[in-house]
């Protein structure tokens, strides 16, 4: 997320309107519902965690230790137990 100047976009007197409630403050004004994109739509980061979650199971099923692989993944044994009830279910 970038940020840019109100007074650069909006019109003065929107921007004076603005001033009143937020004078100063940082503002964050979401999407409108329709120009929303799912969460990791712009990168690999979505399909990186999945493979890793794919091999935390794999390594499961091989008979590695939640413990262990905690350690392997720099994870807590909650996390790997959660990636693994839902992967499992």
């Amino acid at each position: 997320m970038s940020y840019q100047k109100a007074d650069d976009i909006l019109p003065g007197e929107l921007v004076e309107q603005i001033q009143q409630y937020v004078d100063g403050a940082t503002l964050y004004i979401p999407r409108k519902s329709e120009n929303r994109r799912p969460w990791g739509c712009d990168t690999s980061f979505k399909a990186e965690l999945s493979a890793r979650n794919q091999k935390i199971l794999q390594d499961w099923q091989s008979g590695v230790r939640v413990a262990e692989l905690a350690q392997r993944y720099h994870l807590s044994e909650k996390h790997i137990q959660r990636v693994l009830r839902r992967l499992k279910g």
